[in-house]
């Protein structure tokens, strides 16, 4: 087992950003969130600029994300077989030349989307391979600081990242936008590439090749020469049919459904996408505010014991949206909505001590997978709840259900809960020890 919760030294922010890798990682990931919020505003304005299309053009703008759910069920395992640098480099590359292609090609409008579809399957890869490097970076509390850091990191790219490309749209057209993403990914990738030190992959050594050498299987050990699509469907199931795992990704992915049920519906209920941008603005304000005060000033212990609270409080404000508050009291409710995402600051270090240590990529690319995912469908469940409903109605439905998802959930959210049992009733296997 990991160490004891109650021995974990907690760590500060300086202690995180004085580490070489994390800054490399940290600087990376801003470049990566602000130049995808520009790649993907710009496509979604050029397919409809070529089409006069809105359908067409709200497909392009959410065509990044599609892909997550395949990448997610078959690719994952690439995650764990090859070296994170070269595969976080080469994904900046491989965005690079997209956008290239999407910029100066001149593909049809098909061939653009099909392109975006293609190369955003392996996108859940390169994210998990950089999820995974961060405990190794980060040992003990300053791991959970860091995934602190990157989700408020990841608000405000978005919100720069859309101001900028606004800008680029109004100087330079679409083609221009994607040619400065083009630019900022190459930087990335030299970044990354120069930045950070080399690291082997997961699963080429330690444990998982001793077990392979001596015949036996774990969950994130490659049976000699297995496929990448087969091993992720195994590790997949072996993943999720372990309780202690499975808990904890349903505690991750349910209540972010809700929260963009909620979240989706805003726009409807505005009527005007000026007022619903300072609604969704004062969200993210909201959950930087709410993942920097958790990290920052609660301790290890006490950061796992507000995971339950703080998730009810991720559904709780979007009720008051059944009596049709104005914009004011909208985004100050939606700011404190969304603060409650906090709560998965306290699972972080759960999730790691329940993952064997050569699966630990693919592990987090299933978390992101089943997050984006999840996501989708809660927008597209509060959206066909819309349809039949008032969108107050629609929200506060939505919020309802995100309480009730945090209460069902909280033997997993609550640390030390009985879910730490394997799912054969056995006890539960120690820290990177494989399940057979």
């Amino acid at each position: 087992m990991g160490p004891s919760i109650e021995t974990v030294k907690g760590a500060t922010f300086g202690e995180v950003f004085a580490v070489k890798e994390f800054r490399v990682l940290f600087g990376s990931f801003v470049l990566l969130v602000g130049g995808e919020a520009i790649k993907m505003l710009a496509l979604s304005v050029l397919v409809y600029a070529r089409t006069g299309s809105p359908g067409l053009s709200a497909a392009a703008y959410m065509a990044g994300w599609l892909p997550y759910i395949v990448g997610g069920l078959f690719l994952l395992s690439l995650a764990d077989r090859m070296s994170p640098r070269a595969l976080m480099a080469a994904g900046e590359l491989v965005r690079a030349v997209t956008c290239a292609l999407l910029a100066y090609a001149g593909l049809p409008v098909w061939a653009m989307l099909a392109l975006v579809l293609a190369t955003g399957l392996f996108s859940p890869v390169f994210l998990a391979a950089r999820a995974a490097m961060l405990p190794e970076v980060l040992p003990g509390d300053a791991f959970v600081l860091g995934r602190s850091m990157l989700n408020m990191a990841s608000a405000g790219a978005q919100i720069v990242g859309l101001a900028a490309g606004g800008a680029f749209l109004a100087f330079t057209g679409p083609s221009g936008a994607l040619a400065a993403t083009a630019g900022v990914s190459v930087v990335a990738a030299g970044v990354l590439r120069f930045g950070l030190p080399y690291r082997a992959a997961r699963g080429a050594g330690g444990r998982g090749s001793a077990e392979q050498d001596s015949g036996e299987q774990g969950v994130g050990g490659q049976s000699g020469g297995q496929g990448a699509v087969r091993q992720t469907l195994r590790v997949n199931r072996r993943l999720l049919a372990d309780r202690r795992v499975r808990g904890l990704l349903l505690a991750a992915w349910l209540p972010p459904m809700c929260l963009a049920g909620a979240e989706a519906m805003v726009v409807p209920y505005l009527g005007g996408q000026g007022e619903a941008g300072v609604v969704l603005a004062a969200a993210a304000g909201g959950m930087a505010v709410g993942q920097f005060a958790v990290g920052r000033f609660a301790a290890p212990r006490t950061r796992e014991r507000l995971s339950l609270p703080l998730a009810v409080l991720l559904g709780v404000p979007w009720l008051v949206f059944a009596f049709t508050p104005g914009i004011v009291g909208a985004s100050v409710l939606a700011a404190v909505g969304a603060a409650g995402l906090a709560y998965q600051l306290g699972l972080q270090r759960r999730f790691v001590d329940a993952v064997p240590e050569e699966a630990l990529g693919q592990a987090f690319g299933l978390q992101s997978a089943g997050l984006m995912t999840g996501q989708a469908a809660g927008a597209a469940l509060a959206g066909a709840l819309g349809e039949v409903s008032a969108p107050g109605t629609a929200i506060a439905l939505s919020g309802a259900a995100g309480v009730l998802v945090a209460l069902a959930l909280a033997r997993v959210l609550r640390p030390g809960a009985p879910v730490e049992a394997a799912g054969n009733g056995e006890t539960a296997r120690p820290t990177g020890q494989a399940v057979s």
